[in-house]
């Protein structure tokens, strides 16, 4: 006789099978949010995280959290609803803006845009069209390289008509269409033109369009006169110590990078891009398109940026959509995996932050990889020395330091360290930081060309060509530093 198992023992060992196995799936999802947040109170100890971070699984939120402070002076922490200036992910709701106002056919991606903008310049405005804006191919000059930009007149109001006309005269840099030159003029014509077509405001387009229907309360235009509740206060870093960030007008930014929001309500816009309800299929396919190579194996699409990128320490890859934003001591990213519905959003107010890497260690922790735990900054311990024990004790403490396996240097921060340096008027300090990071980061064009910029403001022009042709060697694509080889060669 065959054995027979009790049905209402059957039950019980289905019931407890599938109980086991929800407690690890949530097991398993815990771990990662605990990782995530191991990774993160580290960033925050060292000071090199000081802002908000979520993390969505499969659609889902599994981390959020606030570190670090939105108000320093009052001592009040940021939180994920603390709202942040974006900066350039302004953008992608600009583009969206473009698209929404395509289908219901009030303008057309491919026609002039002094089509739209009638007394633009006809030499330039006949050639350009709005699909060039939205790809950064127009080759319009970048307002915010303009000389003076942010110590001066990004301080003054002007109104979207005046503006333009800072730049709608200039020659183009190349022909439109034919490279990709990343331009903020192009993204502030685009909030012109979408004033033009409508009848409104860029704000109220923003609101009635996209913020509205989406739910999106704790988003907007950002006014710097407007009481703004749980508005983060802007800091830069000093050192060891920070400072308030300079005044920018915040109209300047305007549809290239005027908006603020919270890491809650990017949730919300990142879950509306998987439906329709704001665009169709179609027009999305030219939202996240590869319309134009960006360099470094990216394309850019309307306000987002296209990579395929490997997980840390595996040689999988995966399809992101990404984009990042910097202004006046805040700076941002956003970065989506749709393929598995995964979001990773930052948002901080103490200036820059290595939020990339931050981003490609959660990606790791995500598809569970191995990833690297952030180390203390040897720029910063440098800086620390300089300011306290003199350059020639701290450059032997330099040479010591960067043995131990606590610190790690980073190019980017040696050279904003060194610039910092330069500004002040230290230029001896601010060369033998940059010399220290051309002894790291040999193969790197911008590390030769701040050098070199060191050394002529030193007055010694035999060092700085020889470092300017250096850079132009390892970066043909460094424009500026061509044209200071050439001045100093006369």
């Amino acid at each position: 006789m065959k054995n027979q198992i009790n049905p209402s023992v059957l039950k019980t060992f289905v019931f407890a099978l599938s109980f086991s196995l929800l407690t690890f799936n949530s097991s398993l999802a815990q771990t990662k949010a605990e990782k995530i947040e191991q990774l993160m109170s580290k960033y925050a100890e060292y000071g090199q995280f000081n802002g908000t971070v979520l993390v969505a699984e499969q659609g889902k939120i599994m981390y959020k959290k606030g570190f670090g402070m939105a108000n320093m002076e009052w001592d009040i922490p940021n939180q994920t609803t603390t709202k942040f200036r974006l900066g350039s992910i302004t953008k992608q709701f600009t583009g969206m803006l473009i698209l929404q106002l395509s289908e219901q056919g009030k303008l057309k991606l491919d026609v002039p845009i002094s089509t739209y903008i009638t007394d633009y310049p006809k030499p330039t405005g006949d050639k350009i069209t709005i699909h060039h804006l939205l790809t950064h191919t127009a080759g319009i000059p970048n307002y915010t390289s303009f000389p003076n930009f942010f110590k001066e007149t990004s301080r003054n109001f002007y109104t979207p008509e005046e503006f333009v006309k800072q730049f709608s005269s200039l020659p183009l840099e190349f022909e439109p269409g034919k490279k990709f030159a990343y331009s903020n003029s192009g993204y502030f014509l685009l909030g012109y033109i979408i004033e033009k077509v409508t009848g409104k405001s860029y704000e109220e387009c923003l609101q009635s369009l996209i913020f509205t229907p989406l739910k999106m309360t704790n988003s907007g235009f950002d006014h710097s006169e407007i009481i703004l509740k749980n508005r983060a206060a802007a800091y830069e870093k000093r050192g060891n110590d920070y400072i308030n960030a300079p005044y920018i007008d915040m109209n300047l930014p305007y549809a290239a990078g005027s908006l603020f929001s919270t890491v809650e309500d990017l949730y919300l816009w990142d879950q509306a891009l998987y439906t329709e309800k704001l665009i169709s299929a179609k027009s999305k396919e030219l939202y996240f398109g590869k319309h134009i190579a960006t360099g470094g194996g990216g394309y850019y699409g309307y306000g987002w940026g296209k990579y395929e990128l490997p997980i840390e320490n595996s040689t999988e890859k995966l399809q992101i959509n990404e984009h990042s934003g910097g202004i006046n001591g805040f700076n941002t990213l956003i970065t989506r995996i749709p393929s598995d519905k995964n979001l990773i959003i930052f948002l901080n107010n103490t200036g820059s932050a290595n939020l990339s890497e931050m981003s490609k260690a959660i990606r790791a922790i995500l598809y569970n990889k191995t990833y690297s735990m952030p180390k203390q900054s040897l720029a910063k311990n440098l800086s620390n020395d300089i300011n306290t024990k003199g350059l020639t004790t701290a450059l032997l403490h330099y040479k010591e330091t960067q043995k131990s396996d606590i610190y790690a240097i980073k190019e980017d921060e040696m050279n904003s360290l060194g610039y910092e340096f330069l500004q002040s008027g230290k230029i001896k300090e601010a060369i033998e930081i940059f010399k220290l990071n051309v002894e790291a980061f040999p193969n790197s064009g911008n590390c030769y060309d701040s050098l070199g910029e060191a050394y002529l403001a030193n007055g010694d022009k035999k060092m700085a060509l020889l470092h300017y042709k250096k850079s132009v060697a390892l970066d043909p694509s460094n424009e500026n530093g061509k044209k200071i080889i050439e001045e100093i060669s006369k």
